[in-house]
């Protein structure tokens, strides 16, 4: 192993980390009982949510994602776990009024925030929200799985002004994928919406 193999070793960090290897051992000795071990990461934590205005005291691992609490916790089964790794968008939901990707979010760092998902859109009339409108109008899903995802994410370009025209809707609209294809139709509503909500 060479130099060129290790980029970000020079001079400093060898010192540093020669200095802190022998420190380390004097360190343990000198507090010896002193500190605990960390915590297990599979112990329960009591976590606070507020759920479409709903709030839930859930005793969870702290490794536990909001999508996992919500599908498997909460039972709001809307929120779609499509890839798992923030790269599909099937699992956007509103924390504050902002779009997050449920599957990257842990559970306890939602604490405090309002999270609205899918099923929180409909009015408590049972009337659908006038996006889910737009893309029935439009015929803007196919198979259906993204659906959540994509309303939830065209309700946050209409509400925080980004749907000015077709080109920013697709920009703003391009961390959901659809397999199926339905981009023209998705944007079709999007700019639907706005245009009402305009008149």
């Amino acid at each position: 192993m060479t130099k060129r193999d290790i980029p970000f070793l020079n001079r400093r960090t060898l010192l540093t980390g020669t200095a802190w290897s022998a420190a380390l051992p004097l360190m343990k000795g000198s507090t010896a009982g002193a500190a605990e071990a960390p915590a297990d990461p599979r112990s329960k934590s009591p976590v606070v949510l507020s759920v479409n205005g709903q709030t839930y005291h859930l005793d969870l691992d702290s490794r536990t994602t909001l999508l996992d609490v919500l599908r498997e916790h909460i039972g709001l089964t809307g929120t779609k776990k499509g890839c798992d790794h923030g790269q599909c968008g099937a699992c956007t939901v509103h924390a504050n009024g902002k779009t997050v990707l449920s599957c990257l979010t842990l559970a306890l760092s939602a604490q405090g925030k309002e999270i609205k998902t899918i099923e929180g859109l409909v009015g408590a009339d049972n009337k659908l929200h006038p996006m889910q409108e737009a893309f029935i109008r439009h015929d803007a899903f196919q198979c259906g799985y993204c659906t959540p995802g994509q309303i939830m994410s065209a309700v946050a370009c209409i509400d925080t002004g980004a749907a000015e025209d077709r080109a920013s809707i697709r920009e703003f609209m391009s961390g959901n994928l659809c397999r199926c294809a339905a981009y023209p139709n998705i944007v079709d509503a999007i700019a639907d919406v706005r245009q009402r909500r305009e008149s």
